[in-house]
């Protein structure tokens, strides 16, 4: 290899030096600068163009002419004294304007910088959301409502443009002025990316919805941000699809990682709502931040007092379960009672709403009270996806007789017989092509219950799919007077808002439901023991009962409700109207007129 010449190596260390931006153009502009000052000041001293001055008034002269670039005056010296400052005041005209150019260019890079949202961010106690998608706003508009009216700070770290994502936000969502929404572009997948959210000092990490695969990498990035911070007591939060790609427990445990599997809590939420017309909108009001949802309380006053007595006095909120000892205990026994260090669970407007109430007029232990078992329903239709068939199958409520699957391929077929058998359900099968009116009559015309399951391929095509169907048989309802509810599953919120209207025999389950969750969880990560038994078959569950068939048709006050049906078991919540129109949590002292096609919303185990 040839040895380079001197003028290779002078362009190569310029090169080098202008590739490291404005820092390193103004290093080379002082060094020209610096040797050009001192090149003039030589000359003018070696050829006596300085007259009287000495060495170090030429020198002060050439800096003041450079850095000014100031053309001198004919009376200030000789000719050639004149024509090298000229020259120098040149230099200097170039040096400044190569100077401007690199200040408004590093002004625009540092402003480019901030609206791209590459700066760090110094916040402490905030909430990171990691992950944002136009057209999802469930889970950013929850954790706006859970601060209230307290100061929040949110961060997001999105791989799309800070200014876009603000104006999307600023679009779609109202934040108040006690909350400052953060944007950052990150890589989600690079721990020292994401170390610009301020990772070390938050609250807690949300992951926003999105594919399994995404999620996992996240989660071990963020993960692996922590311990090497030494941070692990942070915790994140997440949501994955299948449940063959949950995060390993142990894992989990020790990153302090909390994960929903959304397949399976949507299937739960259809196969809980699907035979009990209203339901869905209880699920919404529990977990929303919206109305009232759970909360732990401290025990407070309520300190000493058996549980029963704590439902009898509890106002601005219903007592649902009692934290002991780093456990839940949903709907205990009524002569549990609750020790100082104790947490009630309370279903409330706000965390410290619930009052303790003086005892008031308490209802006869021998008054009778007899509920009326319903009829098992006659037929339940299911359309759609083969992988949450089997929870969907598992979690349907004891009064579902049969079942009739249409168009199913066959997958887990083992497994389904064996969970139908299991629950004494009938199975049966329905083939045919559901776009033909006729056929999709003969297959609907025996229903009470329709649930369309979402395929989890593509989300758009997989909501089209469900939303042409779905106005099918709205139209085939509609057109021949048939009486059957319908539950959908739509994937994408954006969508479901396409047809959710007007009529409240539709519940539209979309994948915000699972954005729900995981706000909740962000502020109280104890309640999933609670929503696990919720939505779980086991256990206690939220019932929608005819005032009828639980023997509270009148005239009660809450307190007396509340006392009723707690001796057969159920904790009251609220109730619906026939037309209707909800009332949850209502004041203890508050007089309802239940008529027996009111439904009345019911915490229990049966």
């Amino acid at each position: 290899m040839e040895t380079p010449t001197l003028r290779v190596r002078i362009r190569y260390w310029f090169d080098r030096h202008m590739a490291r931006g404005s820092i390193g153009l103004i290093r080379i502009l002082v060094i020209f600068s610096v040797l050009f000052v001192l090149l003039m000041t030589g000359l003018i001293l070696l050829f006596g163009f300085n007259g009287e001055q000495e060495g170090a008034g030429v020198l002060w002269n050439s800096i003041a002419t450079i850095i000014n670039a100031w053309m001198p005056s004919y009376e200030e010296g000789s000719l050639g004294y004149l024509i090298i400052m000229a020259l120098t005041a040149f230099a200097g005209l170039l040096v400044t304007s190569v100077l401007i150019g690199i200040v408004t260019s590093a002004i625009e890079e540092r402003i480019v910088g901030l609206r791209k949202g590459n700066s760090a961010v110094i916040e402490s106690g905030h909430i990171i959301l990691i992950g944002f998608y136009p057209g999802e706003y469930t889970l950013l508009g929850q954790l706006i409502l859970a601060a209230g009216d307290d100061p929040c700070t949110i961060v997001i770290g999105a791989e799309m443009e800070r200014d876009e994502t603000e104006q999307y936000i600023a679009d779609n969502v109202d934040v108040p002025k006690n909350v400052h929404v953060i944007c950052r572009t990150i890589d989600p997948f690079d721990p020292g990316s994401m170390e610009k959210l301020s990772v070390r000092t938050c609250r807690t990490i949300l992951v926003s919805p999105t594919d399994d695969s995404t999620t996992v990498k996240i989660l071990l990035a963020v993960s692996s941000l922590l311990h090497e911070t030494g941070k692990s007591s942070v915790r994140v939060n997440a949501i994955l699809s299948k449940e063959e790609n949950r995060f390993p427990p142990l894992l989990a445990k020790k990153l302090n990682v909390i994960t929903l599997q959304a397949n399976d809590t949507l299937a739960k939420i259809i196969a809980h709502s699907c035979t009990q017309t209203g339901l869905s909108e209880v699920f919404r009001e529990i977990f929303n931040f919206e109305g009232s949802e759970l909360y732990l309380m401290p025990a407070g006053s309520f300190a000493g007092l058996s549980f029963a007595e704590v439902m009898r006095r509890m106002d601005s909120g219903v007592p649902v379960g009692i934290w002991h000892d780093h456990e839940m205990h949903m709907n205990p026994e009524g002569d549990m009672h609750v020790l100082e260090n104790d947490r009630i669970l309370a279903f409330a407007e706000e965390s410290d709403s619930a009052v303790l109430r003086e005892e008031g007029i308490v209802v006869p232990e021998d008054a009778e009270y007899v509920p009326v078992k319903p009829e098992r329903t006659t037929e339940t239709l299911v359309f759609g996806n083969r992988s949450t068939l089997k929870v969907v199958l598992r979690e349907l409520p004891e009064n579902v007789r049969k079942v009739t699957l249409v168009n199913w391929d066959h997958y887990n077929e083992e497994m389904i017989r064996s969970i139908c058998a299991e629950r004494d359900i009938i199975l049966e099968l329905a083939e045919g092509d559901t776009r033909n009116e006729r056929k999709l009559l003969e297959i609907t015309r025996n229903a009470e219950h329709i649930i369309l399951l979402s395929n989890y391929g593509d989300e758009e095509e997989a909501d089209m799919n469900t939303i042409f169907l779905l106005l099918n048989l709205r139209e085939l309802r509609d057109k021949y007077h048939l009486h059957y509810n319908i539950t959908a599953e739509m994937r994408k919120e954006s969508n479901q808002s396409l047809i959710a209207y007007g009529d409240r025999t539709d519940f539209i389950v979309a994948s915000s439901m699972s954005s729900l969750l995981l706000a909740q969880l962000a502020e109280s990560p104890q309640l999933l023991g609670a929503f696990r038994e919720i939505l779980s078959n086991e256990g206690n569950e939220v019932y929608m009962k005819r005032a009828s068939n639980l023997s509270c048709t009148g005239t009660y006050t809450v307190r007396q409700l509340r006392q009723i049906l707690f001796r057969q078991g159920y904790i009251f919540l609220g109730y619906m109207t026939n037309n209707g129109s909800y009332r949850f949590n209502p004041p203890l002292d508050e007089t309802a007129e239940i008529k027996g096609t009111d439904s009345l919303i019911v915490f229990g185990e049966h």
